[in-house]
């Protein structure tokens, strides 16, 4: 199987979770963090405990942040690869957009020079 598959399928999953602001406030919330119960990222934001607990579900589905369980914790800690992979797939599309427009610039000035 190509790997480009696999990195549109994997941003697809990154982008899902990041349309929702209080997603995004979430992940920013813990990435100033080593790790984090759901409890203390809810302390600093305004939304329950519960609905912080929601959306690290989903960041986690998306591969954005992992859980480890310590004692009867559950902490959460952010997982930077499928960024940086969803960075490096944003990366490959605005280049091969560059080339393109490049190459439709070339043709039309090559056009008015004929014309």
């Amino acid at each position: 199987m190509s790997r480009a598959p696999q990195l549109e399928d994997a941003a697809t999953k990154v982008f899902a979770a990041l349309a929702d602001p209080t997603r995004r406030t979430v992940l920013e919330a813990l990435a100033h963090r080593e790790m984090a119960t759901a409890t203390v990222l809810a302390l600093g934001l305004t939304i329950t405990r519960q609905a912080v607990l929601k959306h690290l579900t989903v960041l986690a589905d998306a591969g954005l942040v992992e859980s480890v369980r310590m004692g009867r914790e559950v902490r959460f800690r952010v997982r930077p690869e499928p960024l940086r992979h969803t960075a490096s797939w944003l990366s490959a599309r605005a280049d091969s957009w560059d080339d393109r427009l490049s190459a439709l610039k070339t043709e039309a000035e090559q056009r008015a020079g004929r014309a």
